[in-house]
């Protein structure tokens, strides 16, 4: 029998199947997407994401991040991370990477879907094949979430993200957030002549009426050709609890509160290690109490900053109080910096 069945290929998936590996478990991934999956994210590694990943035996190529600069109009206000770069990693790379590392790994990649799950007493049956555990790794509108009856329904605040990338030589190192009345772009060097634009956004719109409101950006990328626009939502995204009989969520399957602070594969990484932990120890409701803890800081954060910047007023202030207060906003970015 098998130890562990992770349902879904991403980030979060494969770096579960990577800790079974390394816990002396079998572990079988099924995907139904193949090669190198793509989507809309905004590509940067923060140095915590980028360690936990180095742990894991990952080092995908990509370009130094040394910060992130926030920019209003004419204002802006920088902070360098103080405990080692982050990357700018393209998507389907750093898909890549973690695939490669599953396969040598010796970890059993299957192309399928997960559809059925019968729970007994010692293990679950997935579409006809026992297992001991099940990690439901299948995405933000996760369908093992929903009929698992842990999903917690729709938010009152809807946002969208869509990204493109354009071939031009990086003007920057660090992470460029480019803030406007309802939307932020996030400017981040992926290689030597790529540059990503992820938007976030609570309005619908196309990507060049979202980028229009940024008329300074919009003139750094004109002329330059553009890739494909890719999309993804609603980001908010709840579940009423993450662990189901033998059954854990990892990953944006357990929840998401928003892209605003870049942490989601910082947030994959951790997950996976707590519920292997838990699997590994056969103590799998431990699994809810560590996915509160490693998911803390994240949730408080990205809760709170959403929060303020739905306020106009406060949103149109939070550049000007960042460079008034440059210790705090370097305190902030640091401690976002080192979360994983």
């Amino acid at each position: 029998m098998i130890d562990v069945l992770v349902s879904g290929g991403g980030p979060a998936g494969l770096a579960t199947a990577l800790y079974a590996v390394r816990a002396g478990l079998s572990v079988t991934v099924r995907e139904p997407r193949t090669g190198e999956i793509d989507k809309a994210c905004g590509e940067g590694l923060m140095p915590g994401a980028l360690a936990a990943l180095l742990d894991l035996g990952i080092d995908p190529p990509g370009q130094e991040l040394t910060g992130i600069r926030y920019v209003a109009g004419e204002r802006s206000v920088e902070a360098g991370f103080t405990g080692g770069p982050g990357r700018g990693v393209r998507r389907t790379t750093l898909h890549g990477a973690l695939r490669r590392a599953a396969l040598d790994a010796g970890v059993t990649l299957e192309r399928a879907t997960v559809t059925d799950v019968v729970q007994h007493g010692g293990h679950v049956v997935v579409d006809g094949t026992p297992a001991r555990h099940l990690v439901a790794a299948d995405g933000l509108h996760s369908p093992l979430r929903r009929s698992l009856g842990l999903d917690a329904g729709p938010a009152s605040l809807r946002r969208y993200g869509l990204r493109r990338h354009y071939s031009r030589a990086p003007w920057t190192s660090h992470v460029e957030v480019h803030w406007a009345a309802a939307t932020e772009a996030y400017v981040t060097p992926v290689a030597p002549d790529l540059v990503g634009v992820a938007l976030l956004t609570s309005t619908r719109g196309s990507f060049d009426d979202q980028l229009s409101q940024f008329p300074g950006l919009r003139a750094r990328i004109a002329g330059t050709e553009a890739g494909e626009a890719v999309g993804a939502g609603p980001l908010r995204q709840r579940a009423r609890a993450h662990v189901a009989g033998r059954v854990l969520l990892v990953g944006d399957a357990a929840g998401y509160v928003d892209a605003l602070t870049g942490e989601g594969i910082a947030l994959a990484v951790a997950q996976a290690r707590v519920a292997v932990r838990a699997i590994a120890a056969e103590d799998v409701a431990r699994y809810e109490h560590d996915w509160r803890t490693v998911t803390r800081h994240y949730r408080l954060l990205t809760a709170s900053l959403l929060g303020a910047t739905q306020v106009r007023p406060l949103r149109r202030a939070l550049v000007p109080a960042a460079q008034r207060l440059p210790g705090l906003f370097s305190g902030a970015v640091n401690a976002l910096a080192r979360s994983a």
